[in-house]
């Protein structure tokens, strides 16, 4: 796990802290679609992502989903942070976008680390700032673009986060995760391949030109 942690964290953290990770922490491999966190559980430790995607979901009081934001290699997630400095229950829930590995760190270090080590102290802090950057970045998207300039927008994320054209997800898990319609969402990947923007296949939506 060591060498896991010094090419992914340690242009970030002093070799003592990395030490103590690989001491305390506990690796962990995950599946694509494989739930980390759910909403409503105690978040007893907090991840690292060593390699992979994560995806973050809200979900209303109907059960529809809304996806925040997604973590890449390097990443924690904020909303986990203030659940296990606060001890509460997560608000969110966490999914395996592509297969990921995992450093799960105790939430018991996260204090004490804190007052230790700068640069664990520096890391949480950029970590707040740039999980909010990416929830106001949705929020803007909600409230100010169209649905198709939401699309592509997610489009060119998928693929970005899994370094491949073809996005292998339905129409339904995509109007899950944009908070709409199965309808809407199948409409406008039409309307994007009459433009030439993409090839719908049975399996997947293939990028050629956003």
């Amino acid at each position: 796990m060591i060498q896991e942690l010094q090419n992914n964290y340690g242009h970030l953290f002093e070799a003592p802290l990395l030490n103590e990770i690989n001491r305390v922490g506990t690796f962990k491999e995950v599946p694509e679609d494989f739930k980390i966190i759910e909403i409503g559980e105690y978040v007893k430790v907090m991840p690292l992502l060593v390699s992979g995607a994560i995806k973050i979901l809200r979900e209303d009081n109907d059960g529809d989903e809304l996806l925040l934001y997604f973590l890449e290699k390097g990443d924690t997630c904020a909303m986990t942070l203030s659940c296990c400095i606060g001890q509460t229950k997560s608000e969110i829930r966490a999914i395996a976008e592509t297969d990921a590995k995992l450093i799960m760190i105790p939430i018991e270090k996260m204090e004490e680390w804190s007052e230790k080590y700068k640069s664990w102290r520096r890391f949480v802090f950029e970590s707040y700032h740039n999980r909010l950057n990416e929830m106001l970045e949705t929020i803007d998207s909600i409230a100010f673009l169209k649905m198709d300039e939401r699309l592509i927008k997610y489009l060119i994320k998928k693929a970005k986060i899994s370094n491949d054209n073809s996005i292998y997800s339905t129409h339904q898990e995509i109007a899950y995760e944009l908070h709409t319609s199965r309808v809407v969402i199948s409409r406008l990947l039409k309307k994007l391949e009459s433009l030439g923007k993409i090839e719908l296949h049975r399996s997947h939506i293939l990028i050629n030109n956003i």
